[in-house]
């Protein structure tokens, strides 16, 4: 039986021909000719992935057994029987059986001594395309022997039966961590079988003492290695991106005793809106050929492009190698991490544009993973919405995120890296009514603590949250380092503090259990409130309690809640 057939013989497939380990090339010849993709101007591909425009969340399911029972955080990942999975892999399978199908070996990470040896078995070739871009190519030698110790079978023409597999609809994601496989069935959004990889990281690196983690790295010629937390909107991607910086990756890395490493071997940016002024390197890899475009609308005569056009989607996207950014490296490597920040787009207006945390400080907002939606970001947010996704990726965390805390702190510990939490959000006021955060002091003051010269700063403790706070830096406006002496109104300030602090306070409920003292102790604690009731406190893991007082000083109380 040749190599061709035997990968998939084990599984059970059997189809009409095997495209094995094909390079980007002949993937890119059949994609066109098979009418899947077309072709750019500049040479990129243009795809167009129907009515899933970004991940299926809520069709994704984890098998419970035995190997899972224990160690899955069930509250966050919804389960799937194993009969219903089997039922699943002879279907799929069937399907697949009278099919071409396109086949990559590649690894996920770049760490030798901790790097996930994947197939990855494809109906489409854009998406063979796709994965050879995102995941890491193994050289020639490595190519011989290749031993893979994790399947995925991306087949978009699949239909599952919700009464016969478990599913909730036609569509399935179905991880099931003995059998080591994922099985993606009803979507031709690629990045499905990209996130698939990152959620079998999350779940097996633990267990070896390397912390999985979705952030961006950058380093410099003095191996200086930063990490950067953030959700969307916050700025990670700009911010990592510094010229004077070697880029590491932009999404996915791992944090092992050899130092930070990539996952991936590529990347996948978002496209709408995108620009040459803002992000000339990201912006170049629209005209560059191979590149997979995801729902980017193109001019079907002149084949240009029109990356402002949303018609399709939002979240169009677009793949390509890291060897096309000019600062990036080739290894996906570099040493132990000096810095850790963690960006969050505060959009009430009360965190300061830079502070310091403590290890445990760290722990206590890496599992909170703090963020703002603004007005008119999604229909009905009409003031600045709180949002918190635990770990900074609470969607592809299969184990607790006190695992992945305790893990950071460890780490932290161990390498005595300094802790940051920057916000790229609003001062003088909430959305609407102050400005967003000066880019150019908030490079600043990041530059600074990149470099270590922020540490000899002097420092203040914020009352509300409990960080510590520079008081100057040269180049930097004093003002802006004090967030409620931009306000024009400090007691709203301190509403405003007290209200988010709430939030933080009532989030961070569902981890208290499973944290130490010093965690619990980094919760945001807000002000006594002023005009003489300063006896309240706006802790909601305490409660406000107070004694016997007129009707009218506690309705006075009842309205500065509200």
């Amino acid at each position: 039986m040749s190599d061709n057939v035997a990968i998939l013989a084990e599984l059970g497939i059997n189809p009409t021909s095997i495209r094995k380990n094909w390079k980007e090339p002949r993937l890119y010849e059949t994609s066109v000719a098979a009418g899947e993709s077309r072709v750019a101007n500049g040479g990129a591909l243009v795809v167009e992935t129907g009515q899933h425009t970004g991940r299926s969340a809520k069709d994704k399911f984890t098998v419970r057994d035995a190997t899972t029972e224990d160690t899955v955080w069930w509250d966050n990942n919804a389960s799937m029987t194993p009969e219903h999975f089997d039922t699943l892999l002879t279907d799929f399978t069937a399907h697949l059986a009278s099919k071409d199908v396109f086949v990559q070996e590649l690894f996920g990470g770049a760490d030798l001594d901790h790097r996930l040896p994947v197939t990855v078995i494809n109906e489409l070739a854009w998406h063979s395309l796709f994965i050879r871009h995102l995941l890491r190519i193994p050289t020639d030698a490595e190519y011989t022997g290749f031993k893979s110790q994790f399947t995925i079978i991306n087949c978009p023409s699949f239909r599952a039966d919700p009464a016969r597999h478990g599913t909730r609809s036609e569509t399935v994601i179905a991880v099931n961590f003995a059998k080591r496989m994922v099985l993606i069935g009803g979507t031709s959004y690629a990045g499905e079988t990209k996130k698939s990889v990152f959620t079998a990281l999350n779940y097996y690196l633990p267990t070896k003492g390397v912390m999985p983690m979705h952030c961006s790295v950058n380093t410099s010629e003095k191996d200086d290695a930063a990490i950067f937390f953030g959700l969307s909107g916050t700025g990670k991607t700009t911010l990592s991106a510094d010229a004077s910086r070697i880029l590491i990756g932009d999404d996915e890395h791992g944090w092992s005793e050899n130092g930070l490493f990539n996952f991936e071997g590529g990347c996948y940016a978002k496209m709408i809106k995108l620009s040459a002024e803002a992000e000339p390197e990201i912006f170049a890899t629209t005209k560059q050929w191979g590149t997979v475009l995801e729902n980017v609308v193109m001019d079907p005569v002149t084949r240009e492009l029109d990356l402002d056009d949303g018609t399709l989607a939002e979240n169009s996207r677009g793949a390509y190698p890291i060897s096309a950014i000019p600062n990036a490296s080739e290894s996906g490597r570099c040493g132990q991490p000096k810095n850790l920040v963690m960006l969050t787009a505060d959009a009430f207006g009360v965190m300061p544009p830079i502070a310091k945390l403590t290890p445990a400080q760290a722990m206590y907002h890496f599992l909170s993973g703090y963020t703002a939606k603004v007005a008119g970001t999604e229909k009905g947010v009409t003031e600045p919405t709180a949002t918190f996704s635990t770990c900074f990726g609470g969607p592809f965390m299969p184990r607790h995120p006190s695992e992945y805390g305790n893990l950071l702190r460890d780490l932290i510990g161990k390498y005595d890296v300094d802790c940051w939490l920057v916000s790229t959000g609003w001062t003088g006021g909430p959305y609407g009514q102050g400005n967003r955060m000066p880019i150019k002091a908030t490079r600043a003051l990041l530059n600074a603590a990149l470099d270590g010269s922020l540490n000899k700063a002097t420092f203040r403790k914020d009352e509300t949250f409990g960080f510590m706070v520079p008081t100057a830096l040269s180049g930097v406006d004093a003002k802006i380092l004090d967030p409620r002496s931009t306000w024009a109104d400090p007691v709203a300030y301190d509403k405003q503090a007290a209200k988010l602090a709430d939030m933080f306070v009532a989030n961070f409920t569902k981890f208290e259990s499973y944290v130490d003292e010093t965690v619990r102790a980094s919760a945001p604690k807000a002000k006594p409130l002023p005009d003489g009731c300063g006896f309240l406190t706006l802790t909601l893991r305490e409660g406000w309690r107070h004694v016997r007082q007129p009707v009218s000083v506690r309705r006075n109380i009842r309205n500065f809640l509200k």
